[in-house]
């Protein structure tokens, strides 16, 4: 069983300071230099993840029944947080979390109980999404990978890239089309299987890796005839877009976590400095145009937490929550960005050096201008959905 963690199990609801206790003290053990030691050579955070499961962290949303922790999203978001402003880099642990969504609502109580519990003692790994396809996009609907029957099988044929963490993970969630497109019905015929990577690496599925900028594991996916039992698929068959909206929603909210952690890591790192460091015989922190600047991004990150928090509140309650989940991943990704920028301006120079651990998570959080969903796309989203605005494309 996963050892008992009683800073997770004595929370009570909107009482998160024991969580945020106990992943801070985690924390401590992984200071910058462990971080900046995997960034220069694309190095897995193994330690660091053992840590997390062995706390009971990583299985945060995983039900007690099948030895989770059974927290709520909100509360799982508080553990991306805290290890956002801790200088730590959740990437590693955050798939984990999000892609529970489609499994733990739309798969059977087979797969429940065949994965749920190893995932949670820690025995398995489920931190790989694979859903963008280099011709699609954040298009999902004109993904052309497919996945065709053959009695008590199917065979996956086509490409995926810029999926994360498929070297570190055992098992997949992958979104394939069952069926052609319709253009009148664009979001049918699409299916989620969970892939077994174990046996599926090298048997029909080719992982080629991808270096970024940031340390995140990035891979191209390629399948050629992969063969997996038809176990395999997740919830009906042709429903599958509707299905990993519950991972993608969860996977925005948990994103935009991390990135308020983000913020409240450069704000509080700019306050310090400008509180040390002294030009012209005086704290440079006493001059206005340093005050402001932190100040500003306090105040961004202070409003879009509270974002945060309600779509968090809302999908825990199982009510549909497209517009918030969105909403709080753009204002949490721009108030992470906008700190991260004004950090490395007051640190000037220094700002630049690895040992301070800016320029690492600097280059981290600029991630989330882009992924999982590009901000442009968010605009258009609640530009049509919220506003009544005509659709653009």
């Amino acid at each position: 069983m996963i050892p008992s963690c009683g800073l997770l199990s004595s929370v009570e609801a909107g009482d998160f300071s024991l969580i945020r206790e106990g992943v801070r003290a985690l924390c401590q053990n992984f200071p910058g230099s462990y971080w900046q030691a995997l960034d220069r050579t694309n190095g897995y955070p193994t330690d660091f993840v053992q840590a997390l499961t062995q706390a009971g962290y990583l299985a945060a949303l995983i039900p007690e029944q099948y030895g989770g922790s059974g927290l709520s999203l909100r509360e799982a978001g508080v553990i991306l947080e805290e290890i956002s402003k801790s200088g730590g880099h959740p990437g590693a642990c955050h798939a984990q979390m999000y892609v529970m969504g489609t499994l733990l609502r739309h798969g059977s109580g087979d797969q429940k109980k065949t994965y749920l519990p190893p995932i949670a003692r820690g025995e398995l790994r489920l931190q790989a999404f694979a859903v963008t396809e280099p011709d699609a996009g954040s298009d999902t609907t004109r993904i052309t990978t497919t996945a065709v029957r053959a009695g008590n099988t199917y065979r996956i044929n086509g490409r995926k890239i810029w999926i994360s963490r498929v070297e570190h993970s055992d098992l997949m969630i992958l979104l394939a089309r069952t069926s052609k497109r319709d253009e009148a019905h664009r979001t049918q015929g699409l299916s989620v299987f969970l892939i077994d990577l174990r046996t599926a690496s090298g048997n029909g599925l080719t992982v080629n890796p991808i270096r970024t900028m940031m340390n995140h594991h990035t891979t191209e996916l390629l399948f050629e005839d992969l063969e997996i039992p038809a176990s395999a698929l997740i919830g009906e068959e042709g429903n599958g877009f509707r299905y990993i909206l519950d991972g993608m929603n969860a996977e925005r909210i948990l994103i935009a976590a991390e990135c308020i952690g983000d913020a409240r890591f450069f704000i509080a790192r700019a306050t310090q400095y400008a509180t040390d460091r002294k030009v012209f015989g005086q704290p440079i922190g006493k001059n206005q145009g340093v005050q402001f600047p932190i100040a500003r991004s306090f105040s961004e990150t202070e409003a879009a937490s509270l974002m945060v928090e309600k779509a968090a509140n809302l999908f825990d309650q199982n009510i549909p929550c497209g517009s918030e989940a969105n909403m709080a991943k753009l204002l949490a990704a721009d108030a992470s960005w906008k700190a991260a920028d004004m950090c490395i301006q007051i640190y000037g120079g220094a700002g630049f050096a690895e040992e301070y651990d800016i320029e690492r998570k600097f280059r981290e959080t600029r991630l989330y201008q882009v992924a999982p969903l590009s901000t442009n796309l968010i605009l258009s989203h609640l530009a049509v959905h919220e506003l009544g605005l005509p659709k653009s494309f």
